[in-house]
């Protein structure tokens, strides 16, 4: 482990390192993309792997964002058709998921339909992918409460034992964004800065370090609590 003084004397990362930095991730990206083009890593590793798995869980938009980088990064054009083509066919498993209902009554369809279908749509123009994301985009929108001014993270909608928001939600509101952008419903946005205001209100604490996460009161949407649902402590930073 260094110290403090070390890093701060190390040398800064060059354009030239940076580079050949972005062409490993890029390599180890294409390496992968025939393992998992009809399936997913799992969210979780196993002896240093992620083994194969459905499109379920929260993580997986994240391995198709990969992919979506990688393309954008990647010169050969033989190479970039093979992402795009991989890409595609995880976008039509995010379409799929959206409209089969799978695991989706949750807050995470930022992190889901973000990297994957957002991505897609905004570097191909891909007609599957923005469907998609705009269903995603609705689904979160279900999860708003007027009482509060928030989106609920998870949990029966409205139930007093999950009346709260997350800090990990806000990671989510760039979709509400997009899909403001793309369809010119200003209510996307609307709902998206007012729970913004929400979590910049009371889960960060005066030290400015948050909670991960806030309850509020179903009647009145009054903050009620403070807590951490993953982490050390209820008074604990959340560091994602």
């Amino acid at each position: 482990m260094r110290t403090r003084e070390e890093l701060e004397q190390a040398p800064l990362m060059g354009a030239e390192e940076a580079r050949e930095c972005l062409r490993r991730t890029v390599g180890l990206v294409e390496q992968y993309v025939p393992e998992f083009t009809d399936c997913f890593p799992a969210s979780n590793s196993e002896n240093g792997y992620y083994p194969k798995s459905d499109n379920t869980e929260w993580t997986t938009g994240f391995w198709t964002g990969e992919i979506w980088l990688a393309y954008e990064a990647e010169q050969d054009p033989d190479k970039r058709k093979l992402l795009r083509a991989a890409g595609e066919v995880q976008v039509e498993s995010f379409l799929d998921r959206i409209i089969r209902r799978v695991d989706v009554d949750h807050h995470d369809m930022g992190f889901l339909y973000t990297p994957s279908c957002v991505a897609a749509d905004m570097l191909t123009g891909n007609g599957t992918a923005r469907r998609a994301a705009l269903l995603a985009a609705d689904n979160l929108m279900a999860r708003f409460h007027e009482k509060g001014q928030f989106f609920q993270a998870w949990g029966a909608l409205g139930a007093r034992d999950n009346y709260r928001l997350i800090i990990d939600c806000l990671l989510n509101m760039p979709l509400l964004f997009w899909a403001s952008r793309v369809t010119g419903r200003e209510e996307y946005a609307d709902r998206a800065r007012a729970h913004i205001n929400t979590a910049m209100n009371y889960v960060i604490r005066p030290d400015h370090a948050p909670y991960h996460t806030d309850f509020f009161g179903p009647e009145t949407g009054a903050p009620v609590r403070g807590v951490t649902h993953q982490g050390h402590r209820d008074g604990s930073a959340w560091s994602r």
